[in-house]
């Protein structure tokens, strides 16, 4: 399959393009900068060139990359934890959720991409009883900074999920941890490894029916009993090597 990967130089989008390559897909990995394709082209794929917030930009992506499916890993935070900088970083990050996501959907449904897997995350549902399954209420009404992630976030999740003639399927992974991550060892969960969120990835382009699905570790904060049994999800995936 052809497969346009938004987010390939991430934490996830690593190791989710040599899994990609090593199962037979074609893959296009997108980068905002110019000077970083040959970061992309180093890991065996074709760069492209795309900021999200930009239509325009997206659209000639799709022009040139003419991908049958869309995996969309972006995401505009530090590469290290700032508690300082955590409600700038949210704000970016909600903003390329809201308007990158519309823009990513538009262009994947006028160029006739069949199937799109987006990040979503697993940590923002509403208080209440755990372990937290898909159809479980997200904290819309939380307090500071963390409303204006779950607005980007639920603003992601309806554009990939509502868009007609695309089948949609949101990860809402759990917090990132290993290297290259915020977290060294697991944080307070829901955790996942990026390995095991980049194999889920994978899993989607060709399971599962449309909708949400937590990806985390098993360990009673969310329910992951429907990403085990549609997409074939297993928490402790790692890559060989």
């Amino acid at each position: 399959m052809r497969v346009l990967l938004a987010g390939a130089l991430g934490v996830i989008g690593r190791p989710l393009t040599e899994l990609l390559k090593r199962h037979g897909h074609e893959v296009v990995g997108t980068t905002r900068s110019p000077a970083r394709c040959s970061q992309i082209q180093a890991l065996g794929i074709a760069p492209a060139v795309m900021n999200a917030l930009d239509s325009e930009s997206v659209r000639a992506a799709f022009a040139a990359a003419r991908p049958e499916a869309l995996i969309h890993q972006l995401t505009d935070l530090p590469k290290t934890f700032d508690p300082h900088e955590v409600d700038a970083a949210r704000e970016r990050n909600s903003r390329l959720r809201i308007v990158g996501t519309d823009n990513l959907m538009a262009a994947a449904q006028s160029y006739g991409v069949r199937r799109v897997v987006a990040q979503s995350i697993a940590f923002v549902y509403a208080p209440g009883k755990a372990p937290y399954d898909e159809s479980a209420p997200l904290y819309e009404n939380a307090p500071g900074s963390t409303r204006v992630a779950v607005q980007g976030i639920l603003a992601l999740e309806r554009a990939v999920t509502r868009t007609p003639g695309v089948e949609g399927i949101v990860l809402r992974y759990g917090r990132l941890y290993g290297p290259g991550t915020w977290f060294e060892r697991p944080p307070e969960s829901p955790v996942v490894h990026p390995h095991a969120a980049a194999h889920a990835a994978l899993l989607a382009l060709t399971r599962g029916a449309p909708g949400t699905y937590n990806i985390a570790e098993d360990d009673g904060s969310v329910s992951i009993a429907r990403a085990r049994e549609q997409l074939g999800f297993d928490p402790a995936f790692r890559l060989d090597g």
